[in-house]
């Protein structure tokens, strides 16, 4: 039985084993799986450092056109408070795949670069693709990776260096350890960091880098304005093309969706697409280059967008769209010279209407842009106000197609299967939330209903008093002897009061329950 099963009291309709044919039994014993007949099929699209405010569905003000995501939330389910686990893409990253706080494991703050390593996902750890593969599923992955894997060099000894100099030490002749297809997916082309701001500018097929890079990068070709600045003078492959990455991962994941219903073998997917927009360098493709009037970040979350059309056009022209579950989502809020130029250049806020931005543990920084379609089953232009985390997509996952959880896994993930089925009569499904800030465990956040409690001061994050484009936003701290932060998101949306000092006692309770979560080293019962 699904450990989950008690947070979920409505449950997929399940086909009977008797109406399912002699020859797909035949096709699932061979494979060794349980999958069913009715599993649907799983589309997880993760932007990067793409805002709450970034999207028209939710933002009205937003001045950048995003009408494929807009009429994907119309078809399905929105939720309006969602959170990324963490305010930095890795240990997000790692809290999706695990259903599991990064916090709580070794060099859980930690954001790989180059040769860094190893993987924060331990050996023979459950993940989301490994539960799902085990239920049957062809699982794959392109795109953006960024949890942690190990080179090799000629030695064949791990590197786990993040420098220049890791990179200059990889032997491209060996296998990669600890990447995807090491946690549960059958199927990986991609980046091992970020694809556009590393020391290591090559793609990963499977375990092999099969062009490696020969050349250090030249930016004097690369395109020159506010939102450019952000990549690193690495080194370059032959085949490797800045400003088409995003292309060329939607090619690779198009070609999968294909090639897998092509090959009709009964078994449905999971396809996480890890998108490299909208993380700087702002470099949209040649196709989307002053297609808005938003300037260069403008035209990728534009690019952003058509991807996410593409894909959906893909599921329709394949004919599995109607059972497809298609989820969206960002690994973190906006970046800071992001907003910053956005808001000065185009009066566009891609953090609206929250405060604080990428790193911040302030609302900015996760409240993220979360949406979920399933025709048939998720109501179509619904909204929800459900607190979630992204480390709830594996216990809700779970819940849909009725997976056997180990104990030691998903310890901070909660089945969001009732809401998105309109069953949870509007009750909350968490006692509480957690946040990780850019330090890991230094930095921690937890929210209780309308109750929010640092337990740091400042942003978490960014230090507003000594950076040049955050400097304008600061805000009086009117508790600046208080070991924390406390604020009603009800009454103060924009975290501008600090009531640790008039409310000690909510204070002390959200303290304690954070305490008492990290000793558990879990949120779930």
């Amino acid at each position: 039985m699904n450990r989950f099963a008690n947070r979920s009291e409505s449950r997929i309709a399940r086909v009977p084993a008797s109406l399912i044919s002699l020859a797909v039994l035949g096709v699932l014993w061979i494979a060794g799986t349980a999958a069913s007949a009715s599993d649907p099929n799983i589309l997880f699209i993760l932007a990067d450092d793409l805002g709450y405010g970034d999207l028209g569905c939710y933002n009205p003000s937003s001045k950048i056109p995003t009408p494929n995501l807009d009429r994907l939330a119309k078809q399905g389910m929105r939720f309006t408070d969602a959170h990324s686990p963490c305010t930095v893409c890795t240990p997000t990253r790692f809290s999706l795949m695990t259903g599991q706080m990064a916090f709580r494991v070794p060099n859980g703050g930690r954001v790989f670069s180059g040769a860094g390593g190893p993987s924060l996902i331990a050996p023979g750890r459950s993940t989301l693709p490994s539960m799902l593969r085990d239920q049957g599923y062809t699982t794959a992955c392109f795109g953006k990776w960024h949890i942690g894997l190990t080179f090799l060099d000629s030695d064949g000894d791990p590197i786990h260096d993040g420098s220049p100099k890791g990179v200059t030490q990889i032997d491209y002749s060996r296998d990669i350890i600890g990447g995807p297809l090491d946690c549960g997916f059958d199927q990986f082309f991609g980046t091992a960091c970020c694809p556009t701001t590393d020391w290591l500018y090559a793609f990963i097929d499977g375990k092999r880098i099969p062009v490696p890079p020969v050349a250090k990068l030249n930016k004097s070709k690369l395109p020159k304005h506010p939102y450019a600045n952000d990549n690193r003078g690495g080194v370059v492959a032959p085949d490797f093309d800045l400003e088409e990455v995003d292309i060329k991962f939607l090619q690779k994941s198009q070609q999968f969706l294909k090639n897998h219903v092509q090959q009709a073998t009964g078994k449905p997917f999971f396809l996480l697409h890890s998108t490299q927009a909208v993380h700087l360098p702002s470099f949209p493709g040649n196709a989307f280059k002053g297609k808005t009037q938003s300037g260069p970040h403008g035209d990728f979350i534009f690019e952003l967008d058509y991807v996410v059309g593409e894909l959906l056009k893909s599921l329709d022209e394949l004919g599995i769209a109607d059972n497809t579950i298609v989820m969206f989502s960002s690994d973190n809020g906006p970046e800071v010279p992001t907003v910053y130029h956005m808001r000065h250049d185009h009066d566009h806020d891609g953090a609206r209407p929250w405060r604080g931005v990428k790193r911040d543990n302030w609302e900015g920084g996760h409240r993220v842009p979360f949406i979920v379609r399933w025709p048939g089953k998720v109501p179509g232009n619904s909204t929800t106000g459900q607190i979630t985390s992204l480390t709830d997509v594996m216990a809700t996952l779970a819940d849909v197609v009725d997976a056997d959880v180990p104990d030691d896994a998903g310890q901070d993930s909660f089945s969001m299967l009732p809401v998105m089925l309109g069953s949870d009569d509007g009750k909350p499904i968490r006692p509480y939330v957690l946040m990780q800030g850019f330090y890991g465990g230094r930095k921690l956040a937890i929210r209780q209903g309308n109750w929010k409690y640092l337990h740091h001061q400042g942003s978490g994050g960014n230090n507003y008093a000594s950076h040049a484009m955050l400097k304008e936003y600061a805000l009086p701290e009117l508790a600046p002897e208080a070991p924390g932060q406390l604020y009603d998101l009800e009454s103060d949306p924009g975290e501008t009061t600090n009531l640790v000092l008039k409310h000690p006692e909510v204070a002390r309770e959200l303290r304690a329950l954070l305490d008492a979560s990290m000793q558990a080293g879990r949120s779930i019962p």
